[in-house]
Order: C-alpha cells, then structure tokens, then sequence
C-alpha cells in the first residue's frame, strides 16, 4: 500500500522572551548566540499514514495538534524534520483561512476554484453544487467578512470537497455550526473514504474519531504519546485528562485480548471488585436484550473523602459510549474515612442490541473524573447480548415499539 502521507522527526521551537537587542543582534551578527534558550511546541514527532487510512489526532489544548497540522499543509515551517505527502490535498484549519474578507462567496469560490488547479469551465460548472451544498441562500453573494463561523465553514467545507481530494486534512472545523450540517459534512467524509481518500482529522469530539478513523495518535505536551486503536487511545487520552486535574494520578495499561485496558488514579478510593449479575446474584456474561442486570463494584477508601462518586459507562465493540451514570448525578452524597469499605450497586434494564459491549467503572470526586481521579478501570467487565425473545431490530438501543397502517 502506497504512503499518502510520511512526517518524519518533526520539531517546532520558537524563542520567547528575547528583547528587540537581542533579536537585531540574532539577526546581524552570524556568530552570536542568544542567551535565551528555544521553546519547543514539538518534539521529534514520527508517522506513516498509508493511502486510504483515516487518522485521528487528539491531545489537550496546547498538545501541538494544530501546529503539526499546519506544518503538514505547509503553512508553518518546521525546525527540524521534514513532511512529505502524495497525492491533491484539501486543507481545512482555521475558518476564513484562504478567503478573502471583502470578496463574496462566489468570488470566493472563483478564486479558491483557480488555487486549487481548476479551470474557468470547471469552476462555472461546480459553483452551483458548491452553492447547493452550502447551503447559505443570498448569502453567496454578500461579502464574507459578513458571514458567522457557521456560514464559513459551510462555504469553506463545501469548497475543499467539491472536488474529491486524494488527502483531507480537517482541524475542529466541523465543530463550528449546527448539528445538521456537521451530521452532512460526516456524510461527505464517509463517501470520500469509501472512494479511497486519505483523511487527516483533528478534533476533540471522541464519538467523531470513533466513527470516522481507523487509527488515532495521541499528543501530549508536543510529542506522541500513544499511536494505535482509535478506542484505545481515547481511554488513555481520558486517563491524562484526569491526571492533569490530579497530580498525584497515575496510568497504567494492561493487555487484555484484543484490548488495551487502561487503569487510572490516585487511589485514595479503590475499587476492589466489579461482577455484573442477573436477578438471582449470579455472575453473567451473555445477556438477553432488555433483560434486569445490577453491577456490584467493591470499594476499600485508603484516606478520608468528603465527597465520593462511583460511575458506570456502557461501550460497544468499537468504544462509542451508549450510556453513562453515576452515583452523584443520581443524587447520592457519599462520605467515606480512611479504611472503610462498601458496594456500590447498580441496577438497570440492559435494552441494548445484540452484540459486544463493555463497562468502564470509576471512582472520583464530583459529577466528573476531571476533579478528582481516584480509580477508573476501563474494560472492568465485558459481555454479549443477544435477542432472543423481542421483535428483530436494528442498532444498539432497544425501544418498544409498535406499528399501525392505514390504507385509504
């Protein structure tokens, strides 16, 4: 399989802090060496991405994922390293980049159309699909600097696909506008890469790379941290969200068949134990849709804690969250001493569609691990689920329902 696109030892520093005589000394003098030393956003970042592969990267504010992104597009140039890419690349980075503030959409269009290697012919012909796909009315033929984000980042997406890219490289654009459109701008993507586009997305929404890309990579502090499944890398991308707001966190990763389990936290709450039972107590691995299950996790607290929660949250196969709660949103105010032990259980009607899932169990301070993480254990319990008894259906969600016709 041919390489779209190879990043090999990238590195971007700038110097920060340097006077306006140090820098004219810098400037002018060839053998000076400034007293201040560079500040590196990245460091020695190394990837292969293959033709037709969809790669996610992901990373707090700060990690380095936009700059990587704009010295792929070669908008930033690196210190050190080099990016080369094969094939027609489409870019989409910060809304309005490429546009022209007082031309209007369709001159816009015109002159994006001509940037891209298209003719006069071509661009008459795909303006009105451009147009149609956009979706902004008269619009089109008002000045952009009078357009929302929305409105640019309508014009911006339906300008980068109207003709298919061998490469598209998209950073948190689409988390600009409503839900209708990114939902259609998704859509676009996926026909894309069924048509063999290589895609290139940055964004913080987990469910978008879980749906999109068949790998992530993982920056944290401008290197890489994890490169490998896109769920894997999101559960130890959450781990670090946790450890950020909690020094004293820790991660760990375990192999477990096919799965990367991920274990997090500072301890002061430990979970000991975690079984998933049916109505009579006893462990269960194979559920039928709908049918009542209670999880019982077990809990030693090694120090005092004013304010404990313990949570759940339901995956499928491919690690897209179906349902998640825990003991403070249910409206439980737990205190814990040092020493103590206890159950947290509980108990819900598993309507889900036939196949895989998993739990992923916490405990943490607050309504959100992001406070205070003192244990969280991904893949703490797998099991299957298969109809045997409802109506046939499609999806992971189980819902009565019935159904009338009336012919006239």
């Amino acid at each position: 399989m041919n390489s779209s696109i190879i990043v090999d030892r990238i590195g971007k520093a700038y110097r920060v802090g340097n006077s306006r005589k140090e820098r004219f000394k810098e400037w002018f003098l060839p053998f000076y060496k400034p007293k201040t030393q560079p500040h590196w956003v990245l460091s020695d970042i190394s990837f292969t991405i293959q033709q037709g592969e969809a790669v996610g990267i992901i990373g707090m504010n700060g990690a380095g994922k936009s700059t990587l992104l704009k010295i792929i597009t070669g908008t930033t140039a690196p210190s050190t390293g080099s990016v080369s890419f094969h094939g027609r690349a489409a870019a989409l980075l910060e809304l309005g980049m490429g546009f022209h503030p007082d031309f209007t959409g369709r001159q816009n269009i015109a002159l994006a159309g001509q940037l891209i290697g298209l003719s006069s012919e071509e661009i008459q012909l795909k303006t009105p699909a451009i147009e149609t796909f956009a979706e902004i009315g008269e619009a089109i033929d008002e000045p952009v600097r009078t357009y929302s984000s929305g409105m640019q980042m309508r014009l911006a997406f339906a300008l980068a696909t109207a003709v298919r890219p061998d490469i598209l490289i998209v950073d948190e654009a689409l988390s600009v506008g409503d839900t209708y459109f990114q939902q259609k701008s998704f859509n676009k993507i996926r026909e894309f890469r069924e048509q063999g586009t290589t895609l290139l997305f940055v964004s913080h929404d987990k469910s978008a790379v879980l749906q999109l890309c068949d790998r992530a990579i993982l920056l944290n502090h401008g290197r890489i941290q994890m490169d490998g499944a896109p769920n894997d890398v999101m559960d130890v991308y959450n781990a670090l969200i946790a450890e950020r707001a909690d020094s004293g966190s820790t991660i760990r990763q375990e192999q477990q068949e096919h799965r990367l389990k991920v274990i997090s936290g500072n301890r002061r709450v430990s979970i000991t134990d975690v079984i998933l039972q049916d109505e009579q107590g006893a462990p269960i691995e194979c559920l039928q849709t709908n049918q009542h299950v209670r999880l019982v996790i077990d809990f030693k607290a090694t120090a005092d804690v004013p304010e404990a929660t313990f949570g759940i949250l339901i995956k499928e196969r491919t690690g897209m969250e179906v349902f998640g709660t825990n003991t403070y949103l249910l409206g439980q105010k737990i205190s814990l001493c040092s020493g103590q032990c206890g159950k947290a259980m509980f108990d819900f009607q598993a309507a889900l569609g036939p196949g895989m899932y998993s739990i992923t169990v916490a405990a943490h301070q607050g309504d959100t691990h992001a406070l205070e993480n003192f244990h969280w254990i991904d893949l703490a319990v797998t099991f299957s689920v298969v109809n045997v008894t409802l109506p046939r259906f499609t999806g992971v969600s189980w819902m009565p329902c019935s159904a009338d016709t009336i012919i006239k």
